[in-house]
């Protein structure tokens, strides 16, 4: 006679307590089940969330929650964490509009310790927690769980480094499922894979002495040695001893799909007076075939059928990231100079077909991207031309590179931006709203937002021709449909492209607005409003003639942009018309002062103003107390000034 469902009776972490190791294996299976539905629905994150069911429930079990506090690295991986912490109920809202955020949030739930979105941060928010904790008498556990990917992460080391140092009482869930998003690389993840649940090692490290004693002639002194003669052999076979050395008690390897052994190992780390490495192995995908076959594509999935595991939605143009990655591939048969970097993210940004094709001239630095932009500056010293392709929202984690070692030196570094703008339901902590500021401020680097992918082919072209550095950013998802170039074609930093002229508003659009703002243009012409659209194409160098033009020649400026409001298109345009003494209305459309949440795209952008629709209305509102009569309106310039 099977067993009743559990999960649905899991009102809060105390109810898995109650459970004995026959319920826990059926309460496993359940979430399993729950999470493959509902992700196979909505998309997300599902291979790494199957692979830490068991040690969430043994986790949970072994804490006092929310008194205990848990921070999850990055905080894909909670899925799991939210059925049991109270969301159970609402999780058929996973990253919905209004509904369950996908990464951990402080204002959806007490649970939540910490907003996490980003990785190899968990360790210093953690010893920060655990450092106020003592400062104000506290007896609360504090527990990070990072994967062996963020490991890879200088800010993991960081932190590690600091809590040995003080001794502080802390304890961090090493996950170890040999995956970030791609295979993990580099020293560390070798060494952590010598140290798996290998009983080789086992047997090395429970059979020490006796190892030794029987070593002809020296075996008997070096055991009356004592214990340093068992550090000195340890240190050659025995796991964790580059955390021990560290300062840390390494507890592990453990089996993460182990209940039992995970809270064990919690509660006694709990119970140790310093910091505690518990060292947890798992398989990412564990329980669902496809996911198990291909843990990369379901990392991060959209919908699918759960029976074949097959994708939703193919057909249509290529995206954007298939088009950079063709596109780098053809470069590259014409230059072998050209090189790329990719901070673990192969498949996400287009790189894979690259590093199939050129083997040789791929680096794939692990999570580690202060260190890819370090590493393509010495590439570029040596005389090659490295393309660094990244998420926008994860080359802030590399700012003081592109500034320093990149930009102050001038070198030809491209810097392909993916994911710039919204990326709809992951939310604010992977919205790419913020590089067009943080990039346009920096000396010497070219800036440029391809309007659709035949851009982005010339752009990337006209990038790896350049002398200096140059960054590209481009959105998420399909592109516009546009025919691509049979041959690339250098491109006219700082001149834009005028794609249709009007007399009363000019609309100066980056990126993805200008399709946006080419939409809106017949709404406009329907409400008695004649509307230019220009293609702005470079962010910097500013197409300064277009600027003047636009501003002389129509009664209203309106920028659009898919980034900050603070900073970006609008700014520079307004910064170009006060130099050059020119005084017009200028409406500046943008991504508000603000951190947008989680949703469908289509509603994320209603909500901040930037559909069709919303341009339309916003133009025709302000037009209202600026429209009159401006004299002569000449074509549109055939042939401008550079821009400096």
């Amino acid at each position: 006679m099977g067993l009743d469902p559990i999960l649905d009776s899991i009102a809060s972490p105390d109810d898995l307590k109650v459970l004995d190791g026959e319920r826990l294996d059926a309460l496993a299976a359940e979430i399993r089940a729950r999470l493959v539905q509902t992700v196979a629905k909505t998309g997300g994150h599902l291979a790494p969330n199957l692979g830490v069911v068991e040690l969430t429930l043994g986790l949970l079990r072994a804490l006092d929650t929310p008194k205990d506090r848990v921070i999850w690295d990055v905080g894909h991986q909670s899925y799991v964490y939210k059925l049991l912490t109270g969301r159970r109920e609402r999780f058929g809202t996973l990253r919905q509009y209004g509904g369950v955020c996908g990464f951990p949030k402080r204002s959806e739930s007490p649970y939540d310790a910490f907003d996490t979105g980003h990785a190899s941060n968990s360790i210093s928010c953690a010893l920060g927690i655990a450092c106020a904790r003592d400062a104000r008498g506290g007896d609360e556990r504090v527990v990070a769980v990072i994967g062996d990917g963020s490991m890879t992460g200088g800010m993991a080391f960081e932190a590690l480094n600091h809590a040995g140092h003080l001794g502080t009482k802390l304890i961090v869930v090493l996950n170890d499922n040999e995956m970030s998003i791609s295979e993990n690389v580099g020293a560390l993840a070798s060494y952590l894979a010598r140290v798996r649940l290998d009983p080789r090692y086992t047997r090395l490290r429970d059979g020490v002495e006796s190892t030794v004693a029987r070593i002809p002639g020296v075996g008997a002194a070096m055991v009356a040695a004592g214990e340093a003669a068992k550090e000195s052999f340890k240190q050659l076979v025995v796991p964790g001893m580059l955390f021990e050395e560290l300062g840390w008690t390494y507890v592990g390897p453990i089996n993460g799909h182990d209940v039992q052994a995970v809270q064990d190992a919690v509660e006694w780390a709990g119970e140790h007076d310093g910091p505690v490495i518990v060292h947890a192995v798992t398989r990412k995908g564990a329980g669902y075939e496809p996911a198990e076959s291909n843990p990369d594509i379901f990392h991060g999935v959209s919908p699918f059928e759960i029976a074949t595991g097959k994708v939703n939605g193919s057909g249509g143009p290529p995206s954007y990231t298939e088009v950079f990655g063709a596109a780098l591939v053809e470069e590259a048969a014409r230059d072998e100079r050209i090189v790329a970097i990719t901070a673990a993210m192969p498949s996400g940004t287009g790189l894979d077909r690259f590093a199939s094709a050129y083997p040789g001239r791929f680096y794939d630095v692990g999570i580690a991207e202060q260190h890819a932009v370090g590493l393509a500056a010495g590439l570029a010293l040596g005389g090659l031309r490295p393309v660094v392709a990244i998420y926008s929202t994860f080359l802030q984690r590399a700012y003081d590179q592109v500034i320093m070692d990149v930009c102050l030196q001038n070198l030809p570094v491209v810097f392909c931006l993916d994911r710039a703008g919204l990326v709809g339901e992951d939310g604010p902590t992977h919205h790419g709203v913020f590089d067009l500021t943080y990039l346009r401020a920096v000396p010497n680097l070219t800036l440029a937002a391809p309007a659709d992918e035949a851009d982005l082919v010339d752009m990337l072209h006209t990038a790896l021709n350049a002398e200096g550095p140059f960054a590209i950013r481009y959105p998420r998802g399909r592109a516009q449909g546009a025919s691509l170039p049979k041959e690339p074609t250098i491109l006219d930093a700082g001149r834009a492209q005028v794609r249709r002229t009007g007399t009363d508003v000019a609309l100066l659009a980056a990126g993805r607005m200008v399709d946006v703002a080419e939409r809106a243009a017949p709404l406009l012409m329907e409400a008695g409003v004649s509307a230019s659209v220009v293609n702005l194409r470079w962010v910097k160098p500013l197409d300064l003639e277009t600027v003047s033009w636009a501003a002389q020649k129509h009664a209203l400026v309106v920028t659009l942009e898919e980034n900050s409001s603070v900073g970006g298109v609008g700014a520079a345009v307004l910064e170009a018309l006060s130099d050059m003494a020119i005084t017009r209305p200028v409406l500046h459309l943008g991504v508000p002062d603000c951190f947008v949440t989680h949703g469908a795209m289509d509603r994320l952008l209603s909500d901040i103003g930037l559909t069709p629709s919303a341009v339309r209305d916003a133009v025709i509102g302000r037009l209202e107390g600026v429209r009159s009569g401006e004299g002569d309106r000449r074509d549109a310039p055939q042939s401008r000034r550079r821009a400096r």
